[in-house]
């Protein structure tokens, strides 16, 4: 067994090269930018109105002249003269020769004459060119991942497509004869299978959208054909089940013939031993264990960290947070743990139901307290270290 630190390295040094693709805006969404993006406009690109009012030209007294109106996308050009105004909307043009805007609550309008209730300032709601970001200046750095509030700036800008890195295609085969579909009647020795549509779920919840499910019974050939099926599909492989010795279990021996390299088998860890991960060509392969709660947690602690750096996010497979644990805590354990747990007011509270084949604390939790092995107690308002889910 290899610790969860050397598991770490072992997977940060091993790691398929990123790609790049062209994207429309739209296809950018929650992808990570390839490169830094400069601006090629003004923005805003002219003297822009922030409020619904008047574009006036000062002068000493506090009663203008309205000689007209200017609406939002308006682009004739209106010289006003000292004491003159025009009705402006926000987003609209002002005029250069207009010094401020008044918004129109601090107004009173009567037969085309503007009466201010006070004197203005210069500049007042008039957003100057170039406010947000000017011509050549840096946008949105390499790295950034594309938001909403991104993507909008982006259109805002004048661009319709983005270089970003490509996300991993990801196939999910789950294997098993004691697996039924949900729905379909129990029969005794059988049990639900739930691990297929967890790891879809928790992949689109991280933003990856093309997964792939795969099914097979234990059976050598079929496993070998659904693995190989996958691996030619998919930049990633994540197998639930069948790692382990027994008798059925044919996920190893199928790898091993489809000349997937180990690079590590078996992790000093509770729950998740069993943990599989290898690569063949440019693509990673993890095999989990079957046990619902041990697939999630080495999900979450090694395969989405993967998928995240191949996704262009900065490297880093250490996530976690230091927290303090809101109760005492008696460890002692020969392998270290990822314990299932909520944090509530800058605490973290280690819950029940720890086994590996339970979800019902982890549909409850929002964070794994990792705990070193070894025999020690923590104490409430000790510092432990926490992977945000």
């Amino acid at each position: 067994m290899i610790s969860v630190q050397d598991a770490f390295s072992i997977l940060q040094n091993n790691l398929p090269t990123l790609r790049q693709v062209e994207y429309s805006l739209i296809q950018a969404r929650k992808h990570v930018l390839a490169e830094e993006i400069f601006s090629p406009i003004n923005m805003p690109p002219f003297r822009q109105s922030a409020m619904d009012g008047y574009a006036i030209c000062l002068f000493e007294g506090l009663e203008y002249e309205i000689i007209g109106e200017i609406k939002a996308g308006d682009s004739h050009l209106v010289q006003l003269l000292p004491g003159q105004a025009l009705k402006i909307f926000t987003g609209a043009a002002v005029p250069d020769s207009a010094q401020a805007v008044i918004q129109i609550e601090k107004v009173t309008e009567k037969d085309g004459r503007l009466y201010l209730e006070e004197v203005v300032k210069p500049e007042t709601n008039v957003r100057p060119v170039g406010e947000q970001i000017s011509v050549g200046e840096l946008a949105l750095e390499k790295g950034t991942l594309l938001n909403a509030a991104a993507i909008g700036f982006l259109a805002g800008l004048g661009f319709t497509s983005a270089t970003v890195f490509k996300k991993p295609n990801v196939g999910i085969v789950v294997t098993g004869n004691e697996l039924v579909k949900p729905g379909e009647p129990l029969e005794y020795g059988k049990v639900y299978e739930s691990n297929g549509i967890m790891l879809e779920s928790a992949l689109k919840e991280g933003y990856f959208e093309k997964v792939t499910l795969y099914e097979v019974n234990d059976d050598f050939e079929n496993t070998k054909n659904k693995l190989a099926e996958a691996l030619s599909a998919n930049d990633v492989v994540l197998v639930s089940g069948g790692i382990s010795v027994g008798d059925y279990d044919f996920v190893a021996r199928a790898l091993k013939e489809l000349e997937v390299e180990t690079l590590f088998y078996k992790v000093n860890q509770k729950p998740g031993k069993p943990l599989f991960a290898g690569k063949t060509n440019d693509k990673i392969v993890f095999a989990l264990p079957g046990n619902p709660a041990a697939a999630l947690t080495c999900f979450y602690v090694y395969v989405l960290s993967t998928l995240s750096i191949l996704m262009g996010k900065a490297p880093n497979y250490n996530q976690s947070k230091p927290i303090s644990i809101g109760h005492d805590y008696l460890v002692r354990n020969t392998r270290s743990q990822f314990l299932k747990a909520n944090i509530v007011n800058d605490e973290v509270n280690v819950l029940s139901h720890q086994a590996s084949s339970m979800l019902n604390s982890f549909a409850v939790s929002n964070g794994l307290v990792y705990v070193p092995d070894g025999t020690y107690e923590l104490k409430k308002g000790d510092k432990v270290e926490v992977y945000l889910l």
